[in-house]
């Protein structure tokens, strides 16, 4: 994919741990993550260059794993800077989870974060997440960061959630 400057990037696949050390070296304030689907890397292709990374999940929030399991999630995204290869990775991840048969994939900003690269990988926003703790009596958990609102942003496939709309309306009327 070739960018306003020319520059232009290829996609590579990384094991989470080489994602998460990158994780670790760049990001501002996210720490690595346990698992994930799949990760993918920006290499810039003149340079041969790493220059970023996503990681892929099922969502963490309870409420959006479905038993049909056709939502995923970035976890993180991260860049040393280069121009254009933030919305260069979320663009890869959505194809990648497109052709793994994903109806749709969100991920979760800050409040005070743009979403620029979102917006130009096609992304719309679909909420506000209120700030809230993971620990709950029921399942202690500790957090190093201070919980804060955040913005949900989706990316629907939209071929492919009208395919499943239709199955699952079919599945009903049979039943």
């Amino acid at each position: 994919m070739a960018t306003r400057d020319g520059r232009t990037f290829l996609p590579q696949p990384l094991s989470l741990k080489q994602a998460n050390a990158l994780v670790e070296r760049l990001h501002r304030h996210a720490k690595p993550v346990r698992i994930h689907r799949f990760s993918i890397g920006a290499v810039v292709q003149a340079t041969g260059k790493l220059c970023g990374a996503v990681i892929v999940s099922n969502p963490v929030a309870r409420s959006h794993i479905s038993a049909l399991n056709l939502e995923c999630e970035v976890r993180r995204v991260v860049t040393d800077g280069t121009p254009d290869a933030c919305s260069f990775l979320y663009a890869a991840a959505v194809r990648a989870a497109t052709a793994m048969g994903f109806v749709n994939v969100v991920t979760y900003t800050r409040v005070n974060e743009p979403g620029t690269s979102l917006r130009a990988a096609g992304f719309d926003v679909d909420g506000t997440v209120q700030a809230k703790s993971w620990d709950t009596p029921s399942r202690r958990r500790y957090s190093a960061l201070d919980p804060c609102a955040r913005i949900r942003w989706i990316k629907w496939n939209t071929i492919r959630s009208e395919k499943w709309l239709a199955v699952l309306t079919a599945t009903s009327k049979t039943r």
